[in-house]
């Protein structure tokens, strides 16, 4: 009998360490897949792999040291550590598939908007462009209309720039059917320039100002849509709030300065500038 109890004890003895060593075990394997699954929502949230280490809100405990037993107190430290850990991580994310959803919709709602406003103005437009009548003149050449020698001024331009400058020029002394065709004929020359952003903006500024909103909102949204990066995008999208403030469509209009100030918060100065004069033309509310 001595012999058995004794034998009994030795095994309980031999038992406890493998216990404690397999607890810790689970931990670790715990610890490693947070660690894979926090790596796999910094890769989501920090694409770019510039991501920036966050600090847990638990507090740091020094580790055992190697080849130690753990107390059962530690244990159970150690696994409510890692129980608030798994919660943290669950909690971010669900915030990061939040913020997904959140910029899913907001892109459906832009892409929205600019299919409303595109088959707004196919419906304005004939109704806007009625050919008005203009007396021809009898004695001399009307003085808005650009001469015989004219194209030459946009003819042998070495570059997209000097292109623009010319219908600059043109757009400045206020012959603007002069610069209306001399900016598309530039754009068509060198589509896939920096410079081309500018010319359809001011192409578009130009039919404004030759009292044509519609034609001059086709063209503003063309601009934005098809160049949204383009050094004058951001242009584009208050001179087509102006267009359709014109048109009375001012619920369209202020639309169209809510998404300029979202997309682009970093927006030139001088754009800045005319806004609160937008808001106020086209009656936005706030």
């Amino acid at each position: 009998m001595r012999f058995h109890l004794l034998g009994l004890i030795l095994m309980a003895s031999a038992a406890a360490p493998a216990l404690a060593q397999e607890r810790p075990a689970s931990i670790d394997r715990r610890i490693e897949r947070i660690e894979q699954q926090l790596r796999a929502v910094q890769r989501r949230v920090f694409p770019d792999g510039n991501a920036q280490f966050v600090e847990p809100e638990i507090g740091d405990r020094p580790a055992p040291e190697p080849g130690g037993n753990l107390s059962g107190d530690a244990l159970t430290s150690l696994n409510a550590r890692v129980d608030a850990l798994e919660a943290q991580l669950r909690a971010l994310t669900g915030q990061v598939e939040e913020n997904g959803f959140r910029t899913r919709q907001v892109e459906q709602q832009l892409a929205q908007l600019r299919a409303d406003l595109t088959a707004r103005l196919d419906r304005v437009e004939p109704a806007v462009r009625p050919p008005e009548p203009r007396p021809e003149p009898v004695a001399e050449p009307e003085p808005s209309r650009p001469s015989a020698a004219e194209p030459t001024l946009t003819a042998g331009v070495d570059s997209a720039e000097e292109a623009y400058n010319a219908g600059f020029r043109l757009w400045e002394a206020r012959r603007y059917e002069a610069a209306q065709a001399a900016l598309d004929s530039a754009a068509t020359r060198y589509p896939n320039s920096r410079w081309t952003s500018w010319m359809r903006n001011l192409q578009g500024r130009a039919y404004l100002d030759d009292n044509k909103p519609a034609t001059a909102a086709r063209i503003l949204l063309a601009n934005y849509q098809n160049n949204p990066q383009g050094e004058r995008a951001a242009d584009s999208l208050l001179y087509l709030s102006q267009a359709l403030t014109r048109l009375n469509r001012r619920t369209e209009a202020c639309r169209v300065l809510d998404e300029l100030a979202q997309v682009y918060p970093n927006m030139r100065a001088q754009v800045r500038s005319q806004l609160p004069r937008a808001r106020t033309d086209a009656r936005c509310e706030g």
